[in-house]
């Protein structure tokens, strides 16, 4: 776990990363085998900003260098109430399923180490899940990202049916 220094003149804001899997990566040839490195890394402000990339390279360091970079290209906002998820949902990639549901104040994270991960680093303190189908960390992550890009706010809901909160509480 590393912290990234505000850059002052660029305006950044502080990321914190997380290296969720390295995978060493075979590619057999004809004079024996080519050894490589797959890393997994999210990133996040803990503000309801996170991001998540791979990389690969034939060194470790470089591998997570390039998955940095490829997490902070692909930075998502999360909804964020009261510390934890607006509503219950199903995060769903290839044959990963992630379920998320909202918890009280208190509960703190449920969840395992690639979801665990992705909720942390996005600033959700209270929430509980549970991982169906494949558990490989790639489908793992990218089924939450799915979860926490489908959650919408009250108010969200309210502007794209042109209601107002309360008649949507009803």
């Amino acid at each position: 776990m590393r912290q990234n220094q505000k850059n002052v003149k660029d305006n950044e804001p502080i990321l914190e990363e997380r290296v969720v899997t390295i995978n060493r990566v075979t590619k057999v040839v004809k004079g024996g085998r080519r050894f490589r490195f797959a890393a997994l890394v999210v990133v996040g402000d803990k503000k309801g900003n996170v991001g998540f990339g791979t990389g690969k390279a034939q060194e470790v360091p470089d591998a997570i260098k390039k998955a940095i970079e490829s997490a902070k290209k692909n930075m998502i906002n999360v909804s964020i109430v009261n510390e934890t998820i607006p509503h219950e949902i199903t995060g769903i990639y290839g044959a990963g399923r992630v379920k998320l549901r909202p918890a009280a104040k208190g509960t703190g994270v449920i969840a395992g180490g690639p979801v665990r991960a992705v909720v942390e680093l996005a600033g959700i303190n209270n929430i509980l899940s549970k991982s169906l189908g494949s558990r490989t960390p790639i489908n793992m992550v990218r089924a939450t990202f799915n979860g926490l890009l489908n959650c919408q706010t009250v108010e969200k809901v309210a502007e794209l049916r042109g209601k107002s909160v309360e008649e949507i509480l009803g």
